[in-house]
């Protein structure tokens, strides 16, 4: 699935590109896409966490502070989703990042079939309302976020945002 950056896979409304005339020819240095697995043990959530923001940096990828920890704030409740929820049917658990141009698309996937909708939880609970953050900060960021089945029968949860962030009106 190394497509540089440039797949097919979901991006931001525009889809992120530069016009032709416009893009430098061939990839910029920080476009790619990286994918690595861990244990669905709550020890994975801050590795997850801290693997993101050290690729992002040492790949030199132009994300400013707020997107950065919104893109964090992602990762820990996608794959905290993922160690709660999913753990008995899927011990192991994948996380990827992708960087185009302009976009950062971060996902987790497990092997449970199970699709998660964003809960309006109680106010007196605790816990509940991971994907409604997840959805939540995307949209704020002017990003997109779904849900969709793996030819495993399992599923990938992303979130693509703009590098560059979207000025309200």
């Amino acid at each position: 699935m190394d497509d540089q950056g440039r797949g097919s896979g979901p991006r931001p409304e525009g889809g992120g590109e530069l016009p032709p005339d416009v893009r430098p020819p061939g990839p910029l240095p920080y476009e790619g896409v990286w994918r690595f697995t861990a244990p669905a043990v709550d020890s994975s959530v801050p590795q997850a966490r801290h693997a993101v923001r050290d690729l992002l940096a040492r790949q030199g990828v132009p994300v400013s502070d707020d997107l950065i920890q919104g893109l964090l704030l992602i990762v820990s409740e996608l794959v905290t989703n993922a160690v709660r929820h999913a753990a008995l049917l899927s011990p192991v658990l994948a996380v990827e990042i992708a960087v185009g141009a302009e976009w950062v698309r971060v996902s987790v996937e497990d092997n449970h079939p199970y699709r998660p909708t964003a809960l309006e939880a109680d106010h007196g609970q605790t816990g509940g309302r991971g994907l409604l953050l997840v959805r939540e900060v995307t949209r704020e960021a002017g990003g997109v976020c779904d849900v969709e089945h793996t030819a495993t029968g399992g599923k990938v949860i992303w979130s693509a945002l703009p590098l560059t962030p979207v000025r309200a009106m």
